[in-house]
């Protein structure tokens, strides 16, 4: 069993993550600027160190520094000797970069039927009706046998739907036509986003996550700086990632250390305006994934960002300074210090608010699985580097690691797009005896080679009609009198008609 984790101490005081109890979940809080992403680099590192893979998401672009050996300044040496901290080991973690766009890492990929409609219905936005649409395109898709591998053939396969719309209508449901159009709207900006380099093939293999070197667990950086300016994709690929992890992981119990820790930045952004059939996902898959050896993190601001539901399954928590400023925040402070075990002497609620950068209130799971007393502590510095890397850093990174060349080359296999547009090509010629095949594909019927007189084409035109280019009627003089004639003798009739039948009833004998 992997030795205790010493994450953060004060005097004789000191808070051990205990590994058999990482997969319990965990929950780090605070404030911009209070030390969130140190507390999360220091607790990669350990993982790290005894074996644990570790995925996290570098929102700011300052996590990369956990593949250098770091080096403490005079500054930070000052204010570890005044908290009485030793000086840390320097230590660099091996590291595999990865980049949803494949600019500062290896690409990442999904296929857009790997996604499904739930997780792309919410990167798209989509409304229940919407939605009810999208699932029905990727069960026409399936029963087909149309792949659906990347944008262009889910934009070809809404096509076709909406197209086609009155032949599937009796088996799979009305298609409605805005709500198509809103799907493509939204798929269109999801491109303009970058979103296409996201969707298509080589789709990530989740094993490429869990590896480890000379016994030290691989840290997993996703570059995110750029995806955070398209949230709901940000949002979206983590979770798919995450239920990636739950779909194909086997059952292993309690494990006496995880196989993987997956850090969750930003985690309110997964929250942010989901549906509900969405956060019932989320409750099942971090409820689920633990018997599956797999530690899930979430760092974000409030901790009120995260769902009641979720938040009862966060074992471990380490919670740095919160501001009341405002009534949310104080409610928030509120919270926080009645969900923490009370430790007798320390105010929580108080302590909160008055925490310096770097010091933190942590509960972690004891050996029988029961939050501890809460500890007011420091957080240990990491023993890598503090801050990016250099880009030349970054590209020796990229070339030495275990997957380069894997996902760097995209495969277009034929799907969906190929099929419907080999499809279209074959179709056969439009029938005898159609308008298109009467008037000769549009050349007006009596002409030689289209060579007719103006004059006598327009006189035609206006008293018998024209066809139009879908094969469409529009009437002439002739025919709108003749039905004018019509409508007038049929009314006349139907008078008479209604006269004598009422006269019947009532004895009318009036004539």
């Amino acid at each position: 069993m992997a030795e205790p984790l010493l994450i953060a101490k004060h005097d004789t005081t000191e808070c051990h993550l205990l590994p058999g109890l990482a997969n319990r979940h965990g929950l780090i809080t605070g404030a911009t600027g209070t030390g969130k992403t140190v507390t999360l680099q220091t607790l990669a590192e350990n993982f790290s160190r005894i074996g644990v893979p570790v995925f996290m998401a570098d929102v700011k672009g300052d996590l990369t520094g956990a593949s250098q050996p770091g080096k403490i300044g005079d500054k930070l040496a000052g204010v570890l000797k005044e908290r009485g901290l030793d000086l840390p080991t320097p230590l660099a973690c091996p590291t595999t970069l990865w980049d949803v766009f494949g600019q500062q890492g290896h690409p990442v990929r999904a296929t857009v039927s790997d996604m499904g409609p739930l997780l792309l219905g919410r990167m798209l936005n989509l409304n229940e009706t919407q939605l009810g649409v999208l699932n029905m395109v990727f069960k026409i898709a399936d029963d087909s046998g149309m792949l659906l591998l990347d944008l262009k053939d889910l934009r070809a396969m809404l096509t076709f739907v909406g197209d086609n719309a009155k032949e599937f209508t009796t088996e799979y449901g009305n298609v409605s036509a805005a709500s198509v159009g809103a799907i493509q709207r939204g798929l269109l900006q999801i491109e303009q986003q970058g979103g296409s380099e996201f969707f298509g093939e080589p789709m990530l293999n989740i094993q490429d996550f869990m590896q480890t070197v000379d016994g030290h667990g691989v840290v997993n950086i996703l570059a995110a700086d750029k995806l955070m300016n398209s949230p709901r994709l940000y949002a979206t690929f983590l979770l798919w990632m995450l239920s990636e992890l739950f779909e194909q992981l086997p059952e292993i119990g309690d494990p006496d250390q995880p196989k993987l820790v997956f850090f969750f930045d930003e985690a309110h952004l997964l929250f942010n305006e989901a549906p509900k059939v969405l956060i019932e996902r989320i409750e099942l898959v971090v409820r689920l994934v633990r018997s599956k050896g797999v530690g899930v993190y979430f760092v974000t601001q409030n901790p009120l960002d995260i769902p009641d539901s979720v938040l009862a399954q966060l074992g471990n928590r380490v919670q740095h300074a919160l501001r009341a400023f405002t009534p949310r925040d104080q409610k928030a402070v509120k919270a926080t210090a009645t969900t923490m075990r009370q430790k007798p002497g320390l105010d929580i609620e108080t302590a909160i608010t008055e925490l310096a950068v770097g010091e933190a209130l942590v509960s972690f799971l004891d050996a029988k699985g029961r939050p501890s007393v809460t500890e007011r502590v420091f957080v240990l510095p990491p023993g890598s580097q503090l801050g990016p890397i250099t880009p030349q850093q970054r590209q020796a990174l990229m070339a030495n690691s275990l997957v380069a060349g894997v996902y760097e080359t995209t495969v277009d296999r034929e799907s969906a797009y190929e099929k419907l547009k080999g499809r279209a090509e074959s179709a056969p010629a439009a029938p005898a005896g159609t308008p298109a095949a009467r008037s000769g594909g549009g050349t007006p019927v009596g002409t030689a080679g289209g060579a007719q007189p103006q004059e006598s084409s327009f006189l035609n035109d206006l008293l018998f009609g024209t066809t139009g280019p879908r094969g469409g009627r529009k009437d002439g003089l002739v025919q709108t009198m003749a039905k004018s004639a019509v409508r007038t003798v049929g009314t006349n009739v139907g008078k008479e008609i209604l006269r004598g039948v009422l006269g019947g009833i009532f004895g009318n004998k009036k004539r």
